[in-house]
């Protein structure tokens, strides 16, 4: 929307008339301007507080050379720009027509026949982008502009000299917009970038723009991440096959999304109301402008990712397929050769997840039933290296399983221990028993830990506190003084984290409350440590703290009402840790000499007998044809074993070591070779005993 400019507005630049105001974002103000020759353009002016860093500018050069190598496929063409300009600019072409975000506002959510112009629209505009090495960033439907005859993507690749000079960032800022951002934008600073974060971004956009809201519309920043971390999105009010290829882009996983490229080919390939939706029903100018992407040669995502960093080579895909909806036939092609379908449950909130227990017994959590739990769940007993690990530091520090604990020393300064690398978002519970050893030792739990943020609880004998750390500062949030934590206790903690505010409970007994004020921090890692306490008895304190009965898992905001059509007697996950039973897991990690295994229980069945569990009719959903389909449970679980296991495996030879009805391993193999092999998330039968491993047998998934 144009508007005048005003008093402090320059009225050229660059040789360029300005004439209007088109709009302000984060990196400065555009402008409507005019070339000599009458041509009108959009000007987009960087803020003057970034213009004085010689790294933004460098940046900004980099991406401005590599976005004008984007062919003008529904894309705004970068037209000129010059970097070195007392206020650097970026000229583009202007595009005379109102943004989707407009449109969507003010006409509410598109006709099939518009929205599926517009899917291709983006899909034609991200093929053409990806093709040149440059990642969006920031996709969004302010960034698609509606112009006669096909949408135009703006801004491609440009927030990214931005996002990696990110010291003109507060706390509370992001580069980006939350609802259309992947889930793995948010795993801190130095988190990876691909291709595939722009496809997410489509399958929100599109969402956005055929329902008139974000698939996973919360009520603030902080829940609608850990929605898009935890939960399936919510796709009321679209059909049919889009409505398939949108679930499809907005996998969790990035490498189970298409491509720009195929996203493309299966958008001119859909069928709509039994009709072929070919090319031929588009505007000419969309249909040629898609076309042209399609047989350009420049669609692979590969080469680089803007500013000249290589975008990494695509990695082998999970062998096992997990989707949060079945994917229609023409999407099913990108499918093919997955040898299992894992089933997400969507359209419905999941079932509520048991609360932590504060006993100081820790007894164990129930196990989950299908399509409970909202993200990971990690549990472990902290007696064995599993999910943690021993670990010694340059200063003395060290991490060290005695005793049936976990125990963390250090001469004098904090040390944290390596552990679960899962992200945690949202409502969630963190639970331990804790023990400090000396007067001069804190045990200190980091959650939401992302780059160099993160929130702290600090255990010390005297005072209890939660603090925020961020790059240059620490904030104390609340504390209070208490004795709890006197020398020798062992004590059982529960932290429990819901929307922006943080309690802690000892022993069941409320102790603090804190409210958490960094929105920038949606999620992040858990690691427990100790911190020396400095006394004046004591000038060069060490410090000792040991942590048991380690458990982190996702807290629903509600329990949902059941749905009518859900199955109403689903028996919970095999619980592998005190039952006498054979059961089928997926090993995260295998430890021959701490004797441990790390596992995933899952349900294992035929695809009839998996459709029939979840009153799924065979001709809706694809596992029923699937001769194998699993359900994670989502829950990780740190696992002994015997000395001596009896260990077997199908050696890449199943007509002489997979035996019926389930094909398991029947030939041994030694501990080593085993742990080689049940590698990414690989399945496997496992026999316990009392919550011991007793037998081991590799599975075959053809």
């Amino acid at each position: 929307m144009k508007s005048p400019l005003r008093p402090g507005d320059p009225r050229s630049l660059g040789g360029y008339e300005l004439v209007a105001r088109l709009g302000e974002g984060g990196m400065g103000a555009v402008f409507l301007g005019r070339r000599a020759d009458g041509l009108q353009v959009a000007v987009k002016v960087i803020k003057s507080e970034y213009a004085h860093e010689e790294e933004f500018r460098g940046r900004f050069r980099s991406e401005v050379k590599r976005a004008s190598q984007v062919p003008p496929f529904c894309t705004a063409a970068v037209l000129d720009a010059d970097p070195e300009h007392r206020t650097p600019y970026l000229v583009v072409e202007y595009v005379d027509g109102p943004s989707l975000d407009e449109v969507i506002q003010r006409h509410g959510p598109m006709s099939d026949g518009q929205l599926h112009s517009v899917a291709v629209g983006v899909a034609t505009a991200l093929t053409a982008i990806h093709g040149a090495g440059v990642i969006h960033r920031d996709l969004k439907p302010r960034n698609v502009l509606l112009a006669m005859g096909a949408p135009k993507v703006i801004d491609f690749g440009i927030a990214r000299a931005l996002e990696v000079t990110s010291q003109h960032t507060h706390p509370d800022q992001m580069v980006g917009t939350v609802a259309y951002m992947a889930p793995e934008r948010f795993d801190g600073i130095h988190r990876e970038i691909t291709p595939a974060a722009d496809v997410f971004a489509w399958g929100a956009v599109i969402a956005y723009a055929g329902t008139g809201r974000t698939p996973f519309r919360a009520d603030s920043p902080v829940a609608t991440a850990a929605r898009i971390l935890t939960q399936p999105p919510d796709l009321t009010g679209l059909s049919g096959p889009l409505a398939d290829l949108v679930a499809l882009s907005l996998a969790k996983d990035p490498q189970d999304r298409p491509t720009a490229h195929e996203l493309l080919n299966l958008l001119l390939a859909q069928h709509t109301g039994g009709q072929v939706m070919s090319p031929n029903t588009l505007d000419p100018r969309l249909r040629r402008a898609a076309e042209a992407a399609q047989l350009s040669g420049r669609h692979v995502s590969g080469g680089h990712q803007g500013l000249g960093t290589p975008i990494p080579p695509p990695k082998p895909k999970n062998r096992r397929l997990r989707t949060a909806t079945a994917v229609t036939a023409a999407a099913a092609v990108l499918m093919a050769g997955a040898g299992l379908y894992s089933r997400k449950f969507g359209g419905t909130e999941p079932a509520a997840a048991p609360q932590p227990t504060a006993s100081a017994a820790a007894p164990l959590p129930a196990m989950p039933t299908p399509g409970a739990v909202l993200g990971p769940w990690v549990v472990d007993a902290l007696d064995r290296p599993g999910q943690w690990k021993n670990s010694t530091d340059n200063y003395g520090g060290r991490c060290a399983f005695t005793g049936g604990a976990l125990k963390m020393t250090t001469p004098d300064i904090g040390i944290e221990c390596p552990g679960t690398t899962q992200t945690f978002a949202g409502d969630q519970a963190i639970s331990a028993t804790v023990t400090v050893a000396t007067p001069t030792s804190c045990a200190t739990v980091s959650f939401r830990a992302a780059g160099d943020g993160a929130y702290w609880l600090d255990l010390c004998p005297a005072t209890v506190r939660i603090r925020h750390q961020g790059a240059v500062q620490t904030t104390t949030l609340g504390e209070t003084a208490t004795d709890l934590f006197a020398p020798g206790q062992a004590r059982s903690v529960v932290l429990t984290l819901r929307g922006d505010r943080a309690s802690l409970a000892v022993d069941g007994a409320a102790v603090l409350t804190a409210g958490l004020t960094d929105p920038s921090l949606l999620a992040g890692k858990v690691a427990f440590g100790v911190a020396p306490v400095q006394l004046d008895s004591e000038p060069d304190p060490s410090a000792t703290a040991v942590v048991a009965h380690a458990e982190i898992r996702p807290i629903p905001a509600a329990a949902p009402a059941p749905s009518a059509s859900a199955p109403t007697t689903i028996k919970p996950f095999t619980d592998v840790r005190r039952e006498n039973a054979e059961s089928i897991v997926i090993v995260h990690a295998y430890t021959p000499k701490s004797h441990s295994m790390v596992v995933e229980p899952v349900l294992f069945m035929s695809g009839d007998e998996y459709c029939k569990t979840f009153a799924l009719k065979p001709s809706a959903d694809a596992p029923c044809e699937r001769e194998w389909v699993t359900e994670d449970s989502r829950m990780t679980v740190t696992l002994p074993t015997s000395a001596t296991p009896k260990l077997t495996s199908w050696l890449d030879d199943t007509e002489r070591c997979a035996g019926d009805p389930v094909t398991v391993g029947t030939c041994k193999i030694s501990a080593e070779q085993l742990a080689e092999r049940l590698t990414d998330g690989a399945l496997a039968q496992v026999t316990t005993k009392n919550g011991v491993i007793v037998a081991v047998a590799e599975v075959f998934t053809p």
